[in-house]
């Protein structure tokens, strides 16, 4: 039995209750699509959508949970919290490596809230910092010496720019996993390029799993 099996009747409910959120928000595909892209308005656009849990698949948080577990994580990093969903994928595992720290960053103070109280229900909210805040200024200090993992799940147009945050402290053979990195081009050029550092590939339909080379 892994932490997964008593969270399950959470996470079931939790999906349910994401894929039931509705926005009062709307935008054009053509809107959409350059404000997933924009590195000055993802703050005002993802704040409209505050409502929606924008949360990772099942299966991507097996995924999570599944790399986190293998590669014996410690140190996590995720960029997005959200309503805490990954959140909880990426504690579990820290749990059954044997205990470790998840700090985790969102700037909607509702989302800050309710993932809290939903990683407290889980029992895992004693391996997680909640930063609250733009990730540009709550991952630009006191992050670990040493990252084993880095989800980017937040708002894609500034990816490179997360990265480069964390970039020095990755370890060698250290994971990102970076979710719906299609809306970002720049950091998809960044982490393939032979010269990066990494060995990365798409992962499934709307994941980028790259490893840090050195």
């Amino acid at each position: 039995m892994t932490t997964l099996t008593p969270l399950a009747p959470l996470l079931a409910r939790l999906f349910k209750e994401a894929e039931a959120a509705t926005s009062p928000a709307s935008f054009s595909r053509d809107e959409r699509e350059r404000l997933l892209r924009s590195k000055t308005e993802y703050v005002d656009f993802y704040g409209r959508l505050k409502d929606l849990w924008l949360a990772v698949s099942p299966e991507t948080g097996t995924l999570l949970y599944m790399l986190a577990r293998s590669s014996g994580a410690r140190v996590i990093i995720e960029f997005g919290t959200s309503f805490g969903i990954s959140t909880l994928y990426l504690a579990a595992a820290l749990r059954d490596n044997g205990g470790g720290r998840l700090i985790t960053t969102e700037f909607e103070p509702s989302k800050v809230m309710r993932a809290k109280a939903n990683l407290t229900e889980g029992g895992l909210i004693d391996l997680v910092e909640v930063r609250e805040g733009d990730a540009l200024q709550t991952l630009s200090a006191d992050l670990p010496e040493t990252i084993d993992l880095l989800l980017l799940d937040g708002a894609k147009a500034i990816y490179p720019e997360i990265l480069s945050l964390v970039e020095s402290r990755l370890r060698p053979g250290a994971l990102v996993i970076a979710d719906n990195a299609d809306f970002s081009p720049e950091y998809l050029e960044r982490v393939r390029a032979p010269a990066s550092g990494y060995m990365s590939r798409p992962f499934g339909d709307d994941v980028e799993l790259s490893v840090r080379l050195s």
